[in-house]
């Protein structure tokens, strides 16, 4: 069985063999940056699979990177950057695999880590955690829910001054689909709605178009795809021009996806309806953390929150019982794999 092979049978529920490295041997697995629910799922799975699990609750740096040493295989949090030099320090441990408790890497230097001899790999997840939440976010935007909620909190219970507008009446573009984008296209179907896509590898039986021509046909348009060089700002200063009057963007991928600044403009002005927004540039040192004392005045960020037709989550849509399960299970089904793949190379 493949990896690919063993996480989406994780995914799916079927057992996997814990008997992946030779008898008698026991591997170790450092895990960084590990909350307390995660801890308790990776000392329920580890054993199973005849790993032991060291727990770190602080993020991975060069001060702490020795921790590992004497583990070829770690995990790590998509919450805070990897600095060049806490890979260094990890190869320097001994370290050979490090596996992001995400589906997106763009928090490594791959490229760096592989120069110092580390494989990077991410993780499978349920892809029904994302496409739920992306939903449900499209659904607030198009019926007002933020500016609704609050005057509900304040006791006003009149009736909104923008009506709301049902998801069959529009057509969502659907930029990206692989495993979430798809299950996305499958929601927005049973909807009834008229549903685009963009993407270089079409997967779906989606109705596919150039994405410039997906940004002017589209309602709603959502994003779905994976950061890197060639997405950063894919949804540009330019394409966001050409939105429709009154359109709404969702993002549950990553901030850079998007020019926020443009996006921002756009909303203050009033061509855009709304934008509800998981992710955002710049979001790192600020989500996760309880920021109620209101230092993030200033930026992007702040702008985006005092906005009526703007909604702001803090990158919680992966955020189930069901997805933080298979991204513990499939953390430790790829640093064993790595493990029996090691011992092959080693004889």
């Amino acid at each position: 069985m493949t990896l690919r092979e063993q996480a989406d049978a994780s995914i799916r529920g079927e057992s996997l063999k814990a008997s992946t490295l030779p008898a008698g041997r026991r591997a170790g697995l450092t895990i960084y940056g590990c909350e307390p629910d995660e801890a308790a799922l990776f000392h329920e799975f580890a054993p199973r699979y005849g790993l032991t699990p060291t727990v770190v609750e602080a993020p991975l740096s060069g001060g702490n990177a020795d921790v590992a040493r004497g583990d070829r295989c770690v995990s790590v949090s998509h919450k805070s950057a990897i600095t060049s030099s806490a890979l260094l320090a990890l190869s320097q441990a001994g370290v050979r695999y490090l596996s992001t408790r995400s589906a997106g890497h763009n928090h490594i230097d791959v490229e760096y880590a592989t120069r110092v001899g580390i494989t990077v790999g991410n993780v499978a997840y349920s892809p029904d955690s994302v496409a739920d939440y992306t939903l449900m976010l499209m659904l607030m935007a198009i019926r007002d829910a933020k500016s609704v909620l609050r005057r509900a909190d304040s006791y006003d219970y009149r009736l909104s001054d923008v009506r709301g507008r049902e998801l069959r009446d529009l057509t969502v573009g659907v930029i990206g689909t692989g495993r979430i984008g798809a299950a996305v296209v499958a929601r927005l179907q049973s909807f009834g709605c008229r549903v685009l896509a963009y993407d270089v590898r079409p997967k779906t039986a989606a109705t596919y178009v150039s994405l410039d021509d997906l940004v002017r046909r589209s309602d709603i348009v959502t994003l779905h795809t994976p950061l890197n060089a060639d997405s950063h700002h894919l949804l540009s200063r330019h394409r966001i021009g050409q939105l429709k009057q009154g359109a709404v963007v969702v993002n549950t991928g990553r901030g850079a996806l998007l020019d926020t600044e443009a996006l921002l403009e756009a909303l203050e002005s009033g061509r855009l309806a709304g934008a509800a927004l998981d992710v955002v540039e710049g979001e790192e040192g600020i989500f996760y953390e309880n920021r109620g004392n209101g230092r993030v005045e200033g930026g992007l960020l702040s702008r985006l929150q005092r906005l009526p037709n703007a909604i702001i989550s803090p990158h919680t849509a992966y955020y189930t019982d069901r997805a933080l399960r298979d991204t513990v299970e499939n953390t430790i089904v790829n640093c064993l794999a790595f493990e029996r793949e090691m011992t092959t190379w080693t004889g």
